[in-house]
């Protein structure tokens, strides 16, 4: 997420609905808005904040009133006996893209068709994935149902997430701009001091103590200065963590990096096809146990959400490529450690009409918990999901983000057909 920092967590809920109900019922009067393009990311975050003071209070009257995680389903999802709460974000508070702003920049980008197979620009480890028919979704989750018949033809996927070193090799050839880096345009922050839009991005952040599940405000800040290069902040570095998956990119960047490589985002079918190697009727590629005999597969969140994690997995929050089991397709990190862009737009309906072939996702985005706002699909989990609060790491689930969102936890990984 990429927002204005007077919106910063610290200043509390009652803060947000006091200074902006005005502005956002001014805005909700002005419905061609709505309309013609995505909702700056400051509104959505006026809305988000009201919505939450209202979930926060409301949580034991209807759980249904309420956000849920990144990739939320309109029930809960039961996981090893515990319920994962509606009423919360997986991933960080969504917000409208900053494509707007910028020459070129679009809802609508795409990457370019993918060329001969082999190695990009980027030089990266692929492996080839042989196509074949599976069972696509998960009856835990609302918007991954029905589970249904897909087949998707070969391609060849990078064994890993796109690193530092890799996203750094691009930029210095292309000297590319990341959006969290760009200047917001002060157009689509009407009526948000100017001093206030400051180019920074979303940041986990936890709190010395437990908090309700139901405010992400409590975890994430927006930080001034955040981006690819500075994950965390202006105090953080990339520096000897070359070997580390990118992140605080978002949907355009990605794409911009598919086309300098040759490559393209995967689609949503490619993605958990890869995922599940073989293993189409498991939640995980090793099974269904998520420890299984006590080992770690995965990296997520360990302890108690969102405030203390006991790293029993080996790392505290991002980990570097290659550090837990290799799935049988030879991919590595396809659940937890960081979000992946896939290239479908967002649909919690597009099950029950999708093709059985090589379905390339809708035409149009919808979400109903945020009708206004254009979603790109996103896979995998990340470090902060854990059984208690996200459980989205899951093979057949789904998540979702705006096109001009990033954060320390999301990052992606590139296909070509073979």
């Amino acid at each position: 997420m990429i927002v204005p920092s007077f919106l910063n967590k610290a200043r509390g809920a009652a803060l947000l609905r006091g200074s902006v109900v005005s502005f956002v019922r001014l805005l909700a009067k002005t419905k061609s808005l709505f309309l013609t393009r995505p909702l700056p990311g400051v509104i959505t975050l006026c809305l988000i904040a009201l919505a939450l003071t209202g979930c926060k209070s409301n949580h034991a009257q209807n759980k249904n009133n309420s956000l849920t995680d990144s990739g939320a389903a309109s029930s809960a999802a039961h996981n090893q006996g515990k319920m994962a709460m509606d009423c919360t974000l997986c991933k960080e508070p969504s917000r409208a893209g900053l494509l707007m702003a910028g020459a070129g920049a679009s809802d609508d980008l795409s990457a370019s068709k993918d060329q001969s197979a082999g190695h990009g620009m980027d030089s990266a480890k692929m492996v080839l994935i042989q196509g074949g028919s599976f069972q696509m979704g998960s009856d835990q989750f609302g918007d991954a149902q029905p589970v249904h018949k897909v087949t998707v033809s070969a391609f060849y996927m990078d064994a890993h997430e796109v690193t530092n070193d890799q996203f750094a090799k691009f930029v210095d050839a292309t000297h590319y701009i990341t959006v969290a880096e760009r200047p917001l345009n002060p157009k689509d922050y009407p009526g948000v001091p100017v001093d206030k839009l400051v180019p920074g991005s979303g940041v986990f952040t936890p709190p010395s103590r437990p908090v309700p599940l139901n405010n992400p405000m409590a975890w994430w800040s927006y930080v001034p200065g955040a981006n690819w290069r500075h994950p965390l902040g202006p105090g953080s570095s990339i520096q000897g963590k070359g070997n580390y998956p990118v992140v605080q990119v978002c949907y355009e960047d990605c794409v911009a990096y598919a086309n300098w490589a040759g490559k393209r985002l995967p689609t949503e079918a490619e993605w958990e096809f890869a995922a599940r190697a073989g293993q189409h009727y498991e939640d995980y590629y090793w099974g269904k146990s998520l420890h299984p005999d006590g080992k770690y597969m995965a990296n997520n969140f360990q302890g108690h959400f969102p405030d203390h994690n006991t790293k029993a997995d080996g790392y505290d929050m991002l980990a570097p490529i290659e550090q837990y089991p290799v799935s049988r397709y030879g991919l590595y990190d396809m659940e937890g450690n960081a979000w992946e862009w896939c290239s479908d737009f967002y649909r919690p309906d597009y099950y029950a009409h999708s093709p059985e072939k090589n379905p390339q996702g809708p035409k149009d985005s919808y979400d109903p918990e945020e009708p206004g706002q254009v979603k790109r699909v996103q896979r995998g989990g990340s470090f902060l999901c854990s059984d208690e609060y996200c459980i989205r790491y899951k093979a057949g689930s789904r998540g979702k983000g705006e096109p001009g969102s990033a954060s320390n936890n999301l990052g992606f990984r590139l296909v070509r057909s073979k």
